[in-house]
């Protein structure tokens, strides 16, 4: 599950590391989460450890009763100097950068102590299946960020790093996989049944 809207998901503007909490319509989300989510049993809840995902994961682990086991592992891609700016303003500054964000190239990196793909990936893949092998035979609950959902996305289904994002990841949506041992695969994708419309302020080219 993606975290709830804040303020910079509304103005387009790269959060990666920086802290930034939910707005009043992320909070909203949140609960209509817990709610769509009160007869899931989940033997576990997991949060990115930024304020963001640890608000929208309270919902749900509030109304279930199960604590939140805080992972930095499961946190936002870092941008580097892109962090803190709209993507128009990146584009502008550091046009040479942007287009290597752009065309996904696997090795590049943030100036600024950004993180390349083939580096976040890998966190993100080693994250997820330790949760996985951690509850075998069990649902459990991540809540995290847009680009670490496209790296899970792309587990699930093969798609390459490099390979334009052609699905959504709005605010507030279930997105649902399966590891079966061997590997991920995909059940259901941006969910938002119990959203009244929810952003996602990445183009999807």
């Amino acid at each position: 599950m993606r975290h709830g809207e804040t303020p910079w998901n509304t103005e387009r503007r790269l959060q990666g590391h920086i802290d930034i909490p939910l707005n009043d319509n992320g909070l909203a989300q949140a609960a209509a989460a817990a709610r769509s989510l009160a007869a899931q049993p989940f033997a576990a809840i997991y949060s990115s450890d930024l304020e963001r995902a640890r608000r929208t994961a309270a919902a749900v682990a509030d109304a279930q009763g199960v604590a939140i086991q805080n992972d930095p592992r499961l946190r936002e891609r870092h941008y580097g100097v892109f962090q803190g700016l709209t993507y128009d303003e990146a584009a502008a500054l550091h046009p040479e950068a942007y287009r290597r964000f752009k065309e996904r190239a696997p090795e590049f990196a943030f100036p600024g102590g950004g993180e390349s793909l083939l580096v976040f990936s890998r966190r993100i893949g080693e994250a997820l299946d330790e949760i996985a092998r951690r509850h075998p035979g069990e649902q459990v609950l991540v809540v995290t960020h847009g680009g670490v959902l496209d790296i899970a996305h792309r587990l699930a289904t093969g798609k390459p790093l490099q390979a334009a994002r052609d699905f959504a990841i709005p605010n507030a949506a279930l997105n649902w996989i399966e590891h079966d041992g061997d590997g991920w695969r995909m059940l259901a994708w941006a969910v938002q049944d119990h959203l009244d419309g929810a952003l996602d302020e990445l183009p999807t080219s």
